[in-house]
């Protein structure tokens, strides 16, 4: 169970105001975290702590196919993303380094900065502790739930690769 405030985002928000293109010198997630989503919101990186939400419309994460935005995101801690919708590239960027997301309309429509959330990732369920609202987001099936808990697709590897031996 993640509990967290929400950050509420809009439609359309690409890779660019996730992690602008002058900071992509390093791949560092706790360096690219300091400047996550500030074209959008400039304080947001010193308002989310560790565990809250970002929130997004339709469309989040389009753009490029850089891992920089996920791994920015990542690098704060925040307990995951929901969504409308993702771009189908940040989608699997974010599962390949495990960095947790729902897609799941009717909460992301609803759900405002602010409000107040605890998620089970296992079963999809979202709930809204300040509008006293629950949702069922598609859960991912257990083999992606195993990639995400293990930190992404290459920790994943290396660790079913050391119990082959």
């Amino acid at each position: 169970m993640i509990k967290g405030n929400a950050f509420k985002f809009g439609h359309n928000v690409d890779t660019d105001q996730i992690i602008s293109a002058q900071y992509l010198v390093t791949t560092d997630p706790k360096e690219l975290a300091k400047h996550c989503m500030e074209t959008a919101d400039p304080d947001f990186p010193k308002k989310a702590k560790a565990g809250d939400f970002l929130i997004a419309g339709r469309n989040f994460g389009c753009g490029s196919s850089r891992e920089h935005a996920p791994l920015a995101i990542k690098g704060m801690d925040l307990g995951l993303i929901i969504a409308e919708s993702f771009a189908r590239i940040f989608f699997r960027n974010c599962i390949n380094i495990g960095m947790p997301i729902l897609e799941c309309p009717e909460a992301a429509k609803e759900t405002e900065t602010g409000d107040q959330l605890e998620v089970d990732l296992d079963q999809g369920i979202i709930k809204n502790i300040t509008k006293g609202k629950s949702y069922k987001a598609t859960a991912f099936p257990p083999f992606m739930q195993q990639l995400i808990k293990a930190g992404g697709l290459m920790p994943f590897v290396k660790k079913r690769l050391a119990e082959a031996k």
